[in-house]
């Protein structure tokens, strides 16, 4: 089991700033996609590199550069996609993928309702982002759905967690690496994070 919380006060500057029901849809969504490159930075420390043989205009030198397929974001739709971006903005190669989940009001169970994952998953380095992890369903279903198409080497980054999201995901499937950038209190009544930061959807795209 491997859960890795952000210390980096530029994080949780950001993410206080996201919690504030003052700021607006433009704001909101470019917190986000700063957060996501943030946590990205640290979540990405640990891919592979290879050496290559360059010239500088001064001598013939040998570097590192990154190795193997190119990494697969995958953002759960639709607030996933906010945190795109701030990955691309590191690694502009990286393929993308999509995952459509949607939460029965009732159940609060997740329904899948669109996958489409490059090709080669299983030879990528995979990483799911949502950026809230509530009950941790509907990240327990993206994770399943990219290992039954053949995904392994999965990361998850999550801008804020509830306790009962991370046990459930981690549980479901201890193999994989989360990133939190906070974890908050805890689940409310309507399956609410507390304090969380309302409808990361909504607020991203400016819907009700």
């Amino acid at each position: 089991m491997s859960v890795s919380y952000m210390t980096h006060p530029l994080i949780k500057h950001k993410i206080t700033l996201l919690r504030k029901t003052t700021t607006g849809t433009n704001e909101f969504r470019k917190l986000i996609e700063e957060i996501a490159m943030l946590m990205g930075y640290e979540a990405l420390a640990d891919l592979p590199t290879a050496d290559i043989e360059v010239s500088t205009p001064i001598e013939d030198t040998v570097q590192p550069v990154i190795n193997g397929k190119k990494l697969a974001v995958v953002p759960i739709l639709r607030a996933g996609l906010g945190m795109v971006n701030g990955i691309l903005a590191l690694v502009p190669s990286a393929k993308v993928g999509h995952i459509g989940l949607y939460r029965d009001p009732e159940t609060h169970l997740p329904h899948e309702y669109y996958c489409k994952l490059p090709e080669a998953i299983d030879e990528r380095q995979i990483v799911v982002v949502d950026p809230m992890l509530a009950t941790g369903g509907s990240a327990v279903a993206a994770v399943d759905f990219i290992k039954a198409r053949g995904g392994k080497k999965i990361k998850f980054m999550s801008v804020i967690a509830a306790p009962e999201g991370v046990s459930a995901l981690m549980k479901a499937h201890p193999d994989i690496q989360l990133y939190v950038g906070c974890l908050d209190r805890c689940l409310n009544e309507n399956a609410y994070i507390c304090p969380g930061l309302g409808d990361a959807g909504d607020r991203i795209f400016g819907t009700q």
